[in-house]
């Protein structure tokens, strides 16, 4: 059952529910915001009838997960049932044991940024780790089975519906400042997932491609591809290399394409995440 279920995992998934509680409780919560999702039904649900966010997380989700079982799998399915009972654990911790008066009710510019970093870094530590804490992936997954909705479509639609629904309670100043902390959660759940392995690519044509290529292993360490060109006027066959680099070493790459040949095509790319040797493989464990 627990077969591939690793510590470290569980100890990410954990970190994520405590930053994601500590930020719901003190400025969502205290400053009278709502949320996306099915967080955000539980914090709707305690300004309509006072029941706790802790409570009302485990009613609506632990259900759908036995339901979304298959959609999940095994390994899915376990991580997402620990964060949601540790999200309400966070949530009940932060609420009754360390709440802290976060006086910034004045402005709700800042509470709306804040708690949108801290809903987004939160889910994005979890979402790395490969959990969950909302039964709104499940519903979108059950929604494209059945009725063939997208699931970007479905969790958009969903979203909309919690943040109308939270009229009821909230004014519309209220709900508007809960759209922005949710569109920058949604933005900082993309860079922690996609940002952190981020890098830049380029492809380079020139006459001189082995000499650059034994330029970037030298000083750079980096590997690169031989591909084979040929140009549209001149329809002279040609070497294209084709280069990875983190971020960080794209000035350096430059440096040397222009010392080995200044007259070199050279296009860069952004490159969302790259995994392999060389960025996410230990060269001092991994098995030759």
């Amino acid at each position: 059952m627990f077969e591939g279920i690793r510590l470290t995992n569980i100890l990410i998934i954990f970190l994520g529910t405590v930053v994601f509680g500590f930020g719901l409780i003190h400025f969502n919560l205290q400053n009278g915001l709502a949320h996306g999702g099915f967080t955000g039904l539980t914090l709707i649900i305690y300004y309509l009838f006072t029941i706790e966010p802790s409570i009302s997380n485990l009613v609506l989700n632990i259900p759908l997960f036995f339901v979304g079982y298959k959609l999940l799998g095994r390994r899915v399915f376990i991580y997402s049932i620990f964060g949601t009972v540790m999200l309400s654990g966070s949530l009940h911790f932060f609420e009754k044991y360390w709440h802290m008066h976060v006086a910034l009710q004045n402005d709700m510019i800042l509470v709306s940024l804040f708690a949108g970093v801290f809903a987004g870094t939160g889910l994005g530590i979890i979402f790395r780790a490969g959990g969950t804490t909302g039964g709104v992936d499940i519903l979108a997954r059950l929604a494209e089975k059945y009725f063939g909705t997208g699931l970007g479509t479905f969790m958009f639609m969903f979203d909309a519906f919690v943040i109308t629904f939270s009229l009821v309670h909230l004014t519309l100043p209220e709900a508007m400042y809960t759209l922005v902390a949710v569109f920058i959660a949604a933005r900082v759940i993309d860079f922690i997932i996609e940002g952190a392995n981020a890098g830049k690519s380029a492809m380079i044509i020139s006459n001189h491609t082995d000499a650059i290529s034994d330029a970037i292993i030298k000083r750079m360490h980096r590997g690169s591809t031989v591909l084979t060109g040929r140009g549209s006027f001149t329809r002279d066959e040609r070497n294209v290399l084709y280069c990875v680099v983190n971020r960080n070493q794209l000035i350096q790459l430059k440096s040397i394409i222009n010392d080995v040949d200044p007259y070199a095509f050279v296009a860069v790319h952004d490159v969302k995440e790259v995994a392999g040797e060389g960025f996410t493989f230990d060269p001092e464990t991994r098995k030759t």
